[in-house]
């Protein structure tokens, strides 16, 4: 908590003041029940079982898959995220890391791209057992000023297409909702591939839809609301290939459909689905 915000580069709380707190207390309450049930899980030393429902890469089809998400993150005794749908991605994630990359020590290193704090990757991969050496598990944002520590897991600002951190350093990252926000992909990309060691992998998910709404006009976080067509995620399926990042899975006419658009977006009045595409580094 002693590194000072980076003079003129934090970007202003989105959404205003008033929900910049509100996401504070939410943090708090997360990270304080994260402390207390590590805690009295490590008396009962119980295996966790591993999350199985979500593939690495697959698209959201309908609401009874979230729903059936969401019940398996209840069953493992993981704190839920608010938007339910949510807990769709954020489960492929961490399955991800733990059947890809964790070798049993719970030791990978891992950086969630674009986090909140009170968003559920990180704290989920600490009950599973991960951050155990400090620094290991990381979460960087452009709206992060002094660096902040919440039960080992560390806070700091960072831009995603130019983090700073050594190259190869890194056995995972996760971006959960984030490059549809006006991220620049070709920068994103090559920094992801950048960090992971050989046979690391990202995990990204981001708003889709196989025929996607109008979206203009609709401005959140200063930039326009995207939604990602089946085109554009070939597209970048393609880029993180000439990258040196592989698709764990495939992605086809038949596994980019979906019969339901269960994500509903109040804000902007938009109803689409989510994408979950997981790479590993050759």
């Amino acid at each position: 908590m002693t590194d000072p915000m980076p003079t003129g580069q934090v970007a202003a709380p989105p959404g205003g003041r008033l929900l910049a707190l509100a996401k504070r207390g939410a943090e708090h309450l997360l990270w304080g029940r994260v402390a207390v049930q590590r805690r009295l899980e490590a008396r009962t030393k119980g295996a966790r079982p591993v999350p199985t429902s979500v593939p690495p890469t697959g698209v959201l089809t309908d609401e009874a898959t979230w729903r059936r998400a969401t019940e398996e993150a209840r069953r493992l005794r993981l704190p839920l995220h608010r938007d339910l749908p949510k807990n769709w991605d954020a489960l492929g994630a961490v399955a991800a890391v733990l059947d890809l990359v964790d070798d049993g020590t719970r030791s990978a290193r891992v950086m969630d791209a674009g986090s909140a704090r009170y968003s559920p990757v990180l704290p989920w991969l600490r009950l599973f057992g991960f951050g155990a050496a400090p620094g290991s598990l990381i979460g960087i944002n452009l709206e992060f000023g002094r660096q902040v520590t919440r039960d080992g897991v560390v806070f700091r600002y960072g831009d995603v297409t130019d983090t700073g951190l050594p190259t190869g350093h890194l056995d995972a990252i996760t971006c959960m909702s984030v490059i549809e926000h006006g991220v620049p992909l070709e920068g994103f990309v090559a920094e992801s591939a950048r960090l992971l060691r050989p046979g690391g992998v990202l995990v990204v998910s981001t708003d889709y839809d196989q025929d996607p709404p109008d979206t203009t006009g609709k401005v959140i976080y200063g930039s326009q609301v995207h939604i990602f067509s089946p085109d554009e995620i070939r597209d970048l399926v393609a880029m993180a290939d000439r990258h040196g990042l592989e698709l764990v899975g495939s992605i086809d006419e038949t596994t980019l459909a979906h019969s339901e658009r269960p994500v509903h977006w109040a804000r902007v009045d938009l109803d689409y689905t989510f994408i979950l595409l997981t790479f590993r580094r050759r």
